[in-house]
């Protein structure tokens, strides 16, 4: 009898031994061969970032010229504006302002003002960064700078694309920031612009020149809530409470904000400076957005909980004792949680008070990070939690679950700002692996995503966004007609403890 040979086999007629073809089925030795190349490719694949399929500007053009904006491949039809868009996010231009490094940004927003100058009124935009150790910072966004006398320049470098491509090399404008920042009494949490009419003047319809900024709070005091003129600048105290303030919001009409505290959400009339509470919590709120109408509010808390709130009826109005609720858990938001946390929360239930509505409320997977709701269709929103999910619902659905999820993202427990480009159509985030990743809305892709700091990006602000002309197709399609100018369509601010980074289309 033929000794065996192993990957051998004998053919007694040829009297020889033929190698066997491809691995002998169950042999030891082959698996212990391929377990490493596997390992080391999907090392690989943690390293390298999923990247769209890079298609070239001028192919597109030539394609539009030839079948006009609705584009055919493989029995499927595209719209040529959203792929010529989803090209440009996908290769986009990064810059990194120098001088100002090192410095923690807690919150970012620009605004576009009116100045009055010796030499008459001209318009101009500014930066106002909120920092983690309190001084809050109004930035000139000018080639030069007009407004202070005592500033610092900061002149932006190009960090990405590596490769230095003339074309799409051309600068930003510089920011140019005051020597004497304003010092509030803590950590600036958050600031955003004040809607139509701002309270403390009498420019009706100057939306763009009142900022609406909340302070954390700390030890020795609480946080407070302060309306800013950057044109001239001055600040109002529109508000002082005995907790912690985490986020804050600004109702459509610009006369009232509701804010997110440790005890719950109330709602502050700018005017008076009159509170009224909404809903009372023993969990954080770290997150809120209005709908269009102004009518409800979306509040995301620390146990995970999206809860919509009804702004319209106050505590103070409620007949009777105020309306306690009791909503359980749902079975599937600790999925990426150990199995014994798991049944503790699918047995707990979360207490709230207030004006809510129940049945929409739902369950993220850990603590809620950031909300955007759209408003081209306010009936969706965009939500994030601090477990890396990235998730779109639709309030008529909010039952079923997300519609719509975007793969990538990675936190742990930071609290990271979404951001949404005006049109709508662009989701953009910070991540603790100090990337900065672009999806698209619609179809969840991953656009873009590349590593701009040690540390992770947390705010962002995405110029555009939070106009009059959100809500109406009008935004659409001056934004599509913006695309094919010389200059970038779309461009954002992120801030991250490292510094401070533009990022705009190439």
């Amino acid at each position: 009898m033929p000794k065996e040979l192993p990957g051998f086999y004998y053919d007694a007629e040829k009297n020889r031994y033929f190698p066997i073809k491809g691995p002998i089925p169950g042999s030891a030795s082959s698996h212990s061969q391929l377990k490493p190349n596997h390992k080391h490719q999907q090392e690989n694949n943690q390293q390298s970032e999923p990247r769209r399929k890079e298609t070239k500007t001028a192919n597109l053009l030539q394609l539009r010229e030839l079948f006009g904006n609705v584009l055919s491949f493989k029995r499927s039809k595209y719209n040529f504006q959203r792929e010529y868009q989803k090209t440009q996010a996908s290769q986009p231009v990064i810059w990194k302002y120098k001088s100002i490094e090192k410095i923690g940004y807690g919150a970012l927003e620009q605004f576009h003002i009116d100045m009055q100058t010796p030499e008459g009124q001209y318009e101009t935009d500014c930066l106002l960064v909120g920092h983690m150790s309190g001084f809050l910072s109004l930035c000139e966004v000018a080639q030069v700078g007009k407004h202070f006398d005592c500033v610092v320049e900061c002149v932006p470098d190009p960090i990405w694309p590596l490769e230095k491509q003339p074309v799409c090399m051309k600068p930003p404008t510089h920011l140019w920031m005051p020597g004497a920042p304003f010092l509030m009494n803590s950590t600036v949490s958050c600031i955003k612009a004040v809607g139509k009419r701002a309270p403390h003047t009498d420019d009706v319809g100057s939306s763009s020149q009142h900022a609406l900024i909340s302070t954390l709070g700390s030890e020795t005091s609480g946080g407070c809530l302060y309306i800013m003129k950057p044109n001239e600048p001055r600040t109002f105290e529109a508000a002082s409470l005995n907790c912690t303030i985490w986020t804050a919001e600004c109702h459509p009409d610009g006369s009232q904000a509701v804010i997110g505290t440790n005890r719950g959400a109330a709602l502050i009339n700018l005017e008076t400076g009159a509170l009224s509470w909404l809903c009372h919590s023993k969990s954080d709120i770290f997150s809120q957005q209005f709908n269009q109408s102004g009518n409800v509010v979306l509040c995301g808390f620390r146990n995970g909980a999206i809860v919509t709130v009804d702004v319209r009826q106050r505590q103070q109005e409620l007949p009777g004792p105020i309306p306690t609720h009791q909503i359980p858990f749902s079975s599937n938001t600790g999925h990426n949680h150990s199995s014994r946390n798991v049944q503790k929360r699918t047995k707990a239930w979360f207490k709230l008070k207030g004006s809510i509505h129940p049945s929409s409320t739902i369950f993220m997977p850990s603590s809620i990070s950031s909300l955007v709701s759209l408003q081209t269709d306010d009936q969706y929103f965009v939500a994030s939690s601090m477990d890396g999910s990235i998730k779109l619902y639709d309030h008529r659905l909010i039952q079923r679950g997300a519609i719509q999820s975007y793969e990538g993202h990675v936190n742990s427990h930071t609290r990271i700002q979404l951001g949404v480009d005006p049109s709508e159509r662009l989701v953009m985030s910070g991540g603790e692996d100090g990337k900065v990743r672009i999806w698209s809305i619609k179809t969840g892709e991953l656009l873009f995503g590349t590593k701009v700091s040690n540390s992770a990006p947390t705010t962002v602000c995405w110029p555009g966004t939070g106009t009059d002309l959100k809500g109406t197709s009008e935004l659409r399609h001056r934004y599509d007609e913006d695309l094919y100018k010389q200059n970038h369509s779309w461009g954002a601010w992120l801030g991250s403890d490292e510094g401070l980074f533009y990022i705009h289309d190439s």
